[in-house]
């Protein structure tokens, strides 16, 4: 699978440490910074460039990590076509697949440990989502509305 990863300073070791875990799974990881430790740097410099690579189809899932997840939650979810959530927990981590066809997830570098993002990158990243007629209802309202917000 081809894997967009982005964090700031506050996601940057988990950023490195899920970059290699990804490749050691076989995935291709596409990288869209932080390419370095800069204390100073900003989440949506990293966040928004992967969300519209998500939405453009040009990775297949991203990951998006900040200091907590919070920042990175919201910038990806500004760009039309992203579903993006905070995730702490395996069922979460599958479920916004299943139903909600969130393709981006978000992590807390800080308040998040390596070996437990590991397993909910790898819960996320196997879910397929159900695409029963329900979930395809819930998600056309939100696409509704993003292009109405998107027109003001």
């Amino acid at each position: 699978m081809r894997i967009g990863i982005a964090a700031d300073h506050g996601g940057f070791e988990m950023k490195v440490y899920l970059t290699t875990a990804l490749k050691a799974a076989g995935h291709e990881v596409v990288d869209f910074g932080a390419k370095e430790l800069v204390k100073e740097d900003d989440y949506p410099d990293f966040v928004v460039p992967l969300a519209r690579a998500v939405a453009r189809g040009e990775v297949t899932r991203g990951l998006a990590i900040c200091g907590s997840g919070v920042g990175a939650c919201v910038a990806a979810n500004k760009v039309p076509g992203v579903r993006a959530g905070l995730i702490t927990d395996c069922f979460s981590a599958h479920q916004g697949v299943e139903d909600d066809n969130m393709n981006v997830m978000c992590l807390g570098g800080r308040v998040t440990g390596l070996s437990l993002a590991r397993d909910l990158v790898t819960t996320f990243l196997v879910a397929r989502f159900k695409s029963t007629e329900r979930f395809k209802r819930r998600l056309a309202k939100i696409a509704d509305l993003e292009g109405k917000e998107t027109e003001l």
